[in-house]
């Protein structure tokens, strides 16, 4: 069956659309232009977009500069946009026209189409009064709603991000607690090393998780400032002298964050450096979640011929071929998740650099890389939390069994006995495979009972210097 269409207009000239579509011709151009990727704007991309142009339409009716009625229509079509219809009109690949002209006039298009429909005109009728560049447009470029989209699309989902981590923080910090009694060997350079709690070291990837969260807090109050109103270039042509204030003012007000001016309208146009900083937080939380995950994976390993000192639920098969075997795959998923966020973020970073002048014209590819890097990171911490964290058990068995093994315990005797001594024994328990207490007491160097009050493992998890009292 032939699909049917309808003829738009743009500066170049007449362009075919699909008839039902809401979008127009400049849309269609990107469509043809660019068969990139296949990809679709991520939901916050049009959120924010779309609730610029709505605070727009009100601002600029308020100030005596757009007709109510089609004010009023425009905010209806946005209104319909922000609550998810019309989702399918959204059509730009995130590998576009430089700066996110092609985005822009999609958004543009499709509210302005909807508003005409809404006044009662066919989305073929000549006379439709609502233009996307007069109309919807209005007092704005690109080059200063995109900078602003992109910080509101991210300040759109930092709340569902902040609650994810947050979870997960909780989720080790109980663990912390559920294994404060399970003594075992500590590792360093992934050799023998003084006795630590399993539950010091979960407490330790919870405070750096929260650590992490507090990071990428600071780094969002920063996209905050907003540069709405610097039009082309900073200078503010075609907008009404109180149009930044008041955008920044009904911005805050319809999206409930709290916002205020950049304070310079050239330097929002021409630096991404806030997008910058706050992508480089979501790397640093996903160098954190992939340092854990590699310690889960390694402490799980086994179970017979590997640490096998935790074991993380079994969600699934391990192998089309060896029967029985249970791989660590949420660990294996947020490894590949981390690294993903990690790529997301250079390309912000080269993007950033690669502003000139008045503008950045890859702005697209940052926006779609840093709303990735935060629904990627949702979706792998929500799975990683609830599906493995909460699930893991302590081996308590092999925690013990290890650290009897371990001749570094000796380490608690260096005040006592000495460094050098201390070595000699350690030598001497590894090569023969006796305890660090036989051969101690074998050199005369302590007492048994002297050895025994020294060697108190959990003890020595407290620091301290051990027992110099009980060398009599």
């Amino acid at each position: 069956m032939t699909e049917r269409y309808r003829i738009e207009r743009d500066s170049l000239g007449e362009m075919q659309v699909p008839a039902d579509a809401l979008y127009g011709a400049q849309t269609q151009r990107a469509v043809l232009n660019f068969p990139v990727s296949g990809m679709r704007p991520y939901p916050a991309f049009v959120w924010a977009q779309t609730m610029i142009k709505r605070a727009a339409a009100e601002v600029n009716r308020d100030l005596g500069l757009l007709d109510p009625p089609i004010a009023n229509a425009i905010i209806q079509a946005a209104e319909e946009v922000l609550a998810g219809q019309h989702a399918d009109q959204f059509v730009v690949d995130p590998f576009q026209a430089g700066a996110g002209t092609s985005h822009n006039m999609n958004v543009n298009e499709v509210l302005a189409n909807r508003a005409n429909q809404i006044l009662g005109y066919s989305l073929d009728d000549p006379k439709k009064p609502v233009s996307p560049n007069d109309h919807v447009n209005m007092a704005q470029s690109t080059n200063d709603t995109i900078p602003t989209a992109i910080r509101l699309g991210c300040l759109w989902r930092l709340p569902e991000l902040l609650a994810a981590i947050d979870d997960l923080a909780n989720a080790l910090e109980a663990k912390a607690v559920e294994f404060d009694d399970v003594v075992k060997s500590g590792r360093t350079h992934l050799q023998d090393a003084v006795p630590v709690r399993l539950g010091q070291e979960f407490g330790a990837y919870a405070k750096a998780v929260r650590n992490d969260m507090e990071r990428i807090v600071t780094a969002a109050n920063r996209l905050r400032r907003l540069g709405i109103g610097g039009t082309a270039t900073g200078t503010g042509l075609n907008a009404h002298p109180e149009y930044h204030a008041r955008m920044v003012e009904k911005l805050s007000e319809l999206t409930g964050h709290e916002l205020y001016s950049s304070g310079n309208l050239f330097e929002s146009m021409q630096s991404m450096a806030d997008p910058a900083d706050f992508s480089a937080s979501l790397r640093t939380l996903a160098i954190t979640l992939g340092r854990i995950a590699n310690d889960l994976r390694l402490l799980s390993s086994g179970p017979a011929t590997g640490l096998d000192e935790i074991r993380l639920p079994a969600v699934q098969p391990g192998s089309s071929i060896m029967p029985g075997k249970v791989n660590p795959v949420l660990a294996e998923m947020m490894n590949m998740a981390c690294y993903h966020v990690q790529g997301c973020d250079l390309t912000v970073a080269l993007a950033a650099q690669a502003g000139q002048l008045e503008l950045n014209v890859m702005m697209p590819i940052i926006a779609h890389n840093l709303f990735e890097m935060m629904h990627v990171m949702i979706g792998a911490i929500n799975a990683f939390t609830t599906k493995c964290v909460v699930g893991i058990t302590a081996n308590r068995e092999k925690a013990a069994g290890w650290l009897a093994k371990n001749a570094i315990l000796v380490t608690a005797l260096n005040p006592v006995i000495g460094y050098l001594n201390g070595a000699a024994v350690a030598k001497e328990a590894m090569a023969t495979g006796k305890t660090i207490k036989e051969v101690v007491v074998e050199k005369g160097l302590l007492t048994a009972e002297q050895v025994d009050a020294l060697l108190d493992v959990y003890k020595m998890t407290e620091g301290g210097i051990q027992g110099i009292a009980a060398a009599g």
